[in-house]
């Protein structure tokens, strides 16, 4: 059977998939598409220089392995990178590079570097204040799932400016996941290594207020002087440049000319650049040309580490059990849950008391929403605790008696109805239970409404409780 390059690389994805992690293979394998299958050879064809590099990096091997499986001992891969996309009247321009041949790879550039540095209008640039906070550094950032792609590439940049194909670099993600945190820390690392460099960190806020006065001041060639100079621009929140139509276009002009340059252009955003709104497609275009990587929530293995790290930094002794039991409460960011931190301190200073349990429990009942005069899984124990006759401690404990565990199962289906924590958290609540098993009493609580009228009465009666409750 004669075999087409579409149908080798959909075979060779799906072992891939196996060997991957999901966001990893979205990420490095789902835009690549298969162009030519010659001889052996399996041309695939990726979206920019960066891309290439970063398989050969870190995926030669299973990209390796699978072309074999599906190949053959003689079977080769052959990377398709385009360089410009072209337009109607000119055809897109590629370059064909071998897998795995070193010697083929674009070599990097040599940059001059200045004796001495930059000095405009009388000013030494380097000297300049960068508006970064000295906290925010790499080793301050916690890695974990959620940002390992961010980070890595925050670092490759750190240690070469300007130099790599993650230029520019789009952090994006929700609020208080640490994408100012982890820019600074990329700036900071560039200072403190690479003598000499104008690193500027600038809100899009303030890029466009100075830009204002400019305007009002008839500086405009000071602004840009200013800002093409730069050797690594770090620009947060860049979607707040929507709308503003001559602040987007001083901006595309300093983007080129930093660009071409080798200079290094470091962004955040809420959102990827795609969701953008009332930003210039030429603009939006340009975004895209580097790397783009998401900040995601942390997990619970990554908010334990944020909170022994911050204790450790601050000379604090916190007990485990008040480190898991903060690390499952609190998982919508890490500002909150930095926040929660600072509160919980503080209540412990100021009433000179000992960090405990109980004194964590206090605290986030004026911090977390759903722990606050709502629902929460502490008021959910004491209410089911009670309505069933039972001990809290009872439904945390291991005990099978019956009447216990039917308590258990009602607790922990009004938890998953009426609370934002995770299965895996409501687990933990009940003695560290793991997430199937509050799936099981879900299910095992709603069976029992579809065959027992007595059992369905006594729900709807609780129900109307926790109601009355969020009243």
């Amino acid at each position: 059977m004669v075999k087409d390059c579409q149908s080798v690389w959909n075979n060779c994805l799906h072992s891939i998939k196996e060997g991957v992690g999901e966001q990893s293979y979205n990420t490095w394998f789902s835009p690549i598409d298969p162009i030519k299958l010659e001889n052996n050879v399996l041309t695939i064809q990726v979206p920019s220089q960066f891309f290439y590099e970063w398989l050969e990096e870190h995926y030669v091997h299973i990209l390796r392995k699978v072309i074999h499986q599906e190949l053959g001992p003689e079977g080769r891969l052959e990377y398709s990178v385009i360089v410009d996309k072209g337009n109607e009247k000119y055809k897109p321009f590629t370059i064909n590079l071998p897998n795995n041949n070193k010697s083929n790879k674009p070599k990097e550039q040599p940059r001059e570097e200045p004796l001495n540095p930059f000095v405009l209008n009388g000013v030494d640039l380097s000297q300049q204040n960068s508006q970064l906070n000295p906290n925010y550094t790499f080793d301050t950032f916690i890695e974990g799932d959620c940002n390992r792609l961010a980070r890595s590439a925050g670092y490759a940049v750190a240690k070469k400016p300007g130099i790599t194909s993650f230029n520019p670099l789009m952090i994006y993600g929700g609020v208080g996941l640490g994408k100012t945190h982890l820019v600074q820390a990329i700036g900071n690392e560039i200072k403190d290594t690479l003598n000499g460099k104008f690193v500027l960190y600038v809100s899009s806020e303030k890029f466009t207020n100075q830009f204002i006065d400019a305007l009002r001041n008839n500086k405009i060639q000071d602004f840009s002087n200013y800002y093409l100079h730069i050797d690594a621009l770090i620009i947060d929140d860049v979607q707040f440049l929507g709308g503003k139509e001559r602040t987007q276009e001083i901006f595309f002009h300093i983007f080129n000319h930093l660009h071409q340059n080798g200079k290094q252009i470091i962004m955040t955003s809420d959102r990827p650049p795609r969701d953008l709104k009332g930003l210039e497609d030429r603009l939006l275009s340009r975004f895209k040309w580097g790397l783009t990587a998401d900040l995601q929530q942390p997990d619970l293995e990554t908010r334990i580490a944020i909170i022994q790290n911050k204790m450790e930094s601050d000379g604090i002794h916190i007990p485990e059990d008040v480190i898991e039991y903060l690390a499952y409460s609190v998982d919508t960011n890490i500002r909150e849950l930095e926040g929660v931190l600072i509160s919980l301190i503080a209540h412990a200073s100021l009433n000179r008391k000992e960090i405990d349990l109980e004194l964590a429990k206090q605290t986030l009942k004026n911090i977390v929403h759903d722990i606050e005069s709502e629902v929460g899984i502490d008021f959910i124990q004491k209410t089911i605790a009670e309505h069933f006759a039972v001990k809290i401690d009872d439904l945390k404990a291991k005990t099978r008696k019956k009447e216990i565990v039917i308590a258990r199962q009602v607790s922990m289906f009004f938890c998953k109805e009426h609370t934002n924590h995770s299965l895996k958290s409501i687990g933990y609540h009940f003695g560290g239970r793991d997430h199937s098993t509050v799936i099981h009493a879900v299910q095992s609580v709603n069976d029992m409404m579809q065959v027992d009228k007595r059992f369905r009465e006594e729900m709807e009666e609780l129900k109307k409780r926790f109601k009355m409750k969020k009243v």
